[in-house]
């Protein structure tokens, strides 16, 4: 009997280990659908490159490092490492924060993310309808824009995002 490759689940290769996470709520898919929306039609607007949601493998090294972000953005220079899945490092990610995956998200993805050198990472906490954006520099992530409740929070990535905390927790 032939054993199929699984290529649509929600595991992922974390420094090694095979981990199978729970599936998302509702909540969190709702905002990672208008987070989607507005993300898209800015960059496409503007010809940037392109989005995707999870689950999308993101492959840093095979067997190593294999993670799914919530959502990824990879500029059109860099559209080389959207193959099967993504292989390479894309310019952005973003992991919305759910219940059971603060540890995760802020700090074993966080370390993997930098380890790779991924150009800006979004943290979106929903409990505070917070929106942290992180960004490499000499290779440690430092915080280039916070947004909690109200304001707006800008990408140093994606050339001209803006985005404003009230559109995402409405």
């Amino acid at each position: 009997m032939q054993t199929l490759t699984r290529d649509f689940d929600l595991t992922e290769i974390i420094n090694g280990e095979e981990i199978m996470g729970p599936s998302p709520f509702r909540r969190h898919q709702r905002i990672v659908g208008i987070l989607h929306d507005i993300i898209r039609q800015h960059i496409k607007l503007k010809n940037l490159g392109e989005i995707y949601l999870s689950p999308l493998d993101v492959i840093f090294e095979e067997g190593i490092n294999r993670l799914q972000p919530d959502l990824l953005f990879v500029r059109k220079e860099n559209m080389a490492i959207l193959q099967d899945w993504i292989r390479g490092v894309p310019d952005m990610v973003c992991e919305i924060i759910s219940q059971g995956s603060y540890e995760m998200d802020t700090e074993i993805k966080k370390a993997i993310y930098e380890k790779y050198r991924v150009p800006e990472y979004w943290i979106v906490m929903p409990e505070l309808q917070m929106i942290e954006i992180l960004t490499i520099e000499n290779d440690r992530y430092k915080l280039h824009s916070i947004a909690s409740f109200e304001g707006i929070v800008t990408s140093k990535v994606i050339e001209g995002l803006q985005v404003n905390i009230k559109d995402i927790f409405e």
